[in-house]
């Protein structure tokens, strides 16, 4: 066996044909091919499947039930592998209290110097920890935010209480809750709420002193609104679900920490300095700015500490992060500005020979900073690591050792190696990526004319510098600019300011159960097929109904808890991982079985299933380019890049009066290829009567726009302004008409 080569025979995972591939060891190596083409199935559910399954391996039973579980892949072979570090595009999630300094750990080498020279002195870094109990503030608990209750909104003034103006959930017509009010006989209870006096909806609010006022008795239980929202959603121990912690964001709201003032840390912390400034205003400063502060520190006992911390955030400012600062909280990070979050850790380390996977490390970024990317990834490999990067960019493609393309198409048609090769016999290949490679979409020189303007008025979210701006209606404009230039900041003004549907990747799917067939809407057509074919009631071809077999309840696989040992799921026996009884089972409609129905590609069952409801929404996810997906494909497996395709479907579906849209970057995860079909699509949208406004970094999306809005120059304190609005024939000297240039 050749030991410096990854070797994969026989790879069968998802839409994988039995691959056979060989990739070198030591170099990086850009894994290319059409969205669903079998890219991820091949590095992540394969490669880095196996590796971290057999990493797992090593550690005792008790420990692996508590690492990242692994799910092994169908293959022959898989060998020359090394331990794995997956840098992907998920959020960095957490809570309230990571922020970048505590996922970096540069909030650790700050406390460290705070506590060894800060003035005045202090001693241990946990009384500079906002997670402990010893540095936390103790009003905001370390939050640096306390939670008030928004009292106005829980009243519809304008109705009477039996007409519903409490809008807390569980107030309704003849409700439990809703009689404890209407039933006290000293309320106006049909009287609009507006002509109440004050100190009849304060006993309603408040009770108390309001009740005394009025000159009443009010039962034992008695508590007003307030009391009744905070025991039941505030002051709970248990676990909250979606509905509660939706009640909760509905009906309070956030305000800064009155004692902190967001710094998080108590009294004596945020008295301490060092160079004239405390730990919460080093915490607010951008990481660029931090770093040439903190190198200036010269005391001869912190310079181990200094010169950990500086590098760790010289590295941040290299690769485009220099603009964030150490408060921010993880939870606010976009995928690509948590994916390079994640990177900073490894740069720093000494170990070699390891396997580095990135997903996309190039989104979010213009075209401007992607060098600084493809400098990380070959610092990575040059230390003596091997980098697989799934990627669509060029410019990532062009730097690197290999390329390997799977397709030729997504879904069925794709999961087979149809190149192997340098980025110059690559451009010469024929593919579908080489032909995309060749293709230049032309600038547009003839936008098309505005129905009126949007204005977006004296805007200073986060780093905009009062941005008064006009968006055109009824044409696509595209919000351009370095990362870190304000695009998301004047687009989150656009729609607080105007109000606009937003299409973002955020997940579409709850659970396992959600798919394709439940999100559009077709289960019933589908299910009426069946029951008109077969005779039986329409639910017993449902896998959540009668139609579910009982041993997975429908499911497909059996999960095993197994103690300290990892949990297992197997297929299950009883259906074979069809989810169906055998009964469901017996039925066809065109040849095919209910649970052929899951297996089929939406592309697919556009040409089976002749119902014309099934065809109407089923076609526009077709549009958007995912045909691909399986109509049986649980949407928590979706990247975000197609959630955010399948929400657009969903638009171009429902969307009737004309209205304003805003897109976040929704080239995510779209081959070159693609790129035309999503154009397509927005085209349609304008040409509907909608606004369009996009934030994007692609140059062939930004090419063909009707309307440009550059953001900058740099980014954080140095951008914020609008550089160029107009037509993109006419930008000119900034760094997004430079990357036109270069195309």
């Amino acid at each position: 066996m050749n030991e410096r080569m990854i070797r994969i025979r026989g790879a069968r995972s998802n839409n994988l044909k039995s691959v056979d591939l060989e990739v070198p060891r030591g170099s990086l190596t850009v894994f290319a091919g059409p969205s669903g083409s079998g890219k991820s199935s091949l590095v992540f559910d394969t490669i880095a499947a196996e590796a971290g399954h057999q990493v797992n391996e090593t550690y005792p039973p008790f420990l692996r039930n508590r690492l990242p579980k692994w799910t092994r892949p169908e293959a022959d072979e898989i060998s020359g592998l090394s331990p794995v570090v997956v840098i992907d595009q998920r959020r960095l999630g957490g809570n309230t209290r990571s922020t970048v300094g505590t996922i970096t750990d540069t909030w650790t080498y700050l406390r460290l110097l705070f506590s060894r020279i800060g003035d005045p002195h202090l001693g241990e870094s946990n009384r500079f920890s906002f997670n402990e109990t010893a540095g936390m503030c103790p009003t905001c608990s370390g939050l640096g935010e306390v939670v008030e209750i928004d009292t106005a909104s829980f009243l519809d003034l304008s109705r009477s209480l039996k007409e519903g103006a409490i809008l807390l959930p569980g107030f309704v017509d003849g409700g439990y809750w809703l009689s404890k009010y209407t039933d006290l006989g000293w309320l106006p209870v049909d009287a609009p709420l507006r002509s109440w006096t004050d100190d009849e909806r304060g006993a309603l609010l408040y009770g108390g002193a309001h009740v005394t006022r009025l000159g009443v008795k009010p039962p034992a239980d008695f508590e007003g609104l307030v009391a009744w929202f905070e025991r039941i959603y505030l002051h709970t121990s248990d676990s909250l679900s979606d509905r509660k912690q939706e009640a909760i964001d509905r009906f309070t709201r956030s305000g800064t920490c009155p004692d902190c003032g967001g710094d998080r840390l108590n009294a004596e912390a945020r008295a301490v300095t060092v160079l004239g400034r405390t730990i919460g205003e080093m915490a607010l400063m951008e990481v660029a700015e931090l770093a040439d502060l903190v190198a200036d520190v010269q005391e001869t006992a912190v310079v181990p500490v200094v010169s950990a911390l500086v590098e760790r955030l010289r590295v941040m400012d290299a690769i485009g992060l220099g603009y964030l600062h150490l408060g921010r909280a993880t939870t606010s990070l976009s995928g690509g500005e948590s994916q390079r979050v994640r990177t900073v850790k490894h740069l720093g380390s000494s170990l070699i020979e390891m396997l580095y996977i990135f997903d996309e490390p190039t989104v979010g970024l213009h075209p401007q900073d992607v060098h600084a990317m493809i400098g990380l990834l070959k610092r990575l490999r040059d230390k003596g690591n091997t980098v697989l990067v799934v990627e669509h960019d060029p410019a990532v493609m062009a730097v690197a050792d290999q390329i390997v393309e799977i397709g030729p198409d997504g879904g069925t048609d794709g999961g087979r190696v149809v190149f192997q090769g340098t980025f110059a016999q690559l451009r010469k290949a024929g593919t579908p990526t080489a032909l995309a490679l060749a293709k230049r979409a032309p600038v547009t020189t003839a936008p098309r004319e505005p129905a009126d303007a949007i204005t977006i008025k004296h805007a200073e979210r986060n780093n905009l510098q009062d941005v008064t701006v006009d968006v055109p209606a009824g044409v696509l404009t595209v919000l351009t600019g370095v990362a870190g230039s304000g695009k998301s900041s004047l687009a989150a003004e656009l729609v607080e300011q105007h109000g606009a549907m937003v299409v973002d990747q955020r997940p579409v799917g709850a659970n396992r159960r959600s798919t394709p067939i439940t999100y559009t809407g077709i289960a019933v057509p589908v299910r009426r097929l069946f029951a008109k074919a077969s005779g039986l009631p329409a639910k017993y071809f449902s896998a959540n109904s009668e139609g579910g077999c009982p041993d997975c309840k429908g499911l497909g696989i059996v999960y095993t808890d197994l103690a300290f040992m990892d949990g297992q799921e197997t297929v299950c026996e009883t259906c074979g991982g069809r989810r169906f009884t055998k009964e469901a089972l017996r039925h066809r409609v065109d040849g095919l079985t209910i649970a052929d129905v899951d297996g089929l590609t939406i592309s697919d069952a556009l040409h089976r299933l002749a119902d014309p409801a099934i065809r109407k929404a089923l076609r526009d996810l077709d549009r958007v380019g995912l045909g691909y997906l399986r109509l049986g494909q649980p949407l928590t497996t979706l990247s975000g890049g197609e959630c955010q395709r399948v929400k657009i479907a969903k638009e171009l579906r429902d969307a009737a009066e004309p209205s304003l849209y805003v897109l976040d970057e929704p080239t995510t995860g779209l081959h070159l290829r693609d790129i035309d079909t999503l154009m397509e699509v927005l085209f349609q949208l304008v040409e509907g009567g909608h606004t369009v406004v996009v934030i994007e970094h692609n140059v062939e999306v930004i090419r063909r726009a009707d309307w440009i809005v550059d953001l900058g120059p740099g980014a954080g304190r140095h951008g914020g302004r609008v550089l160029y609005e107009g037509p993109v024939a006419d930008m000119r000297g900034t760094a997004t008409a430079r990357a036109l240039e270069r195309g």
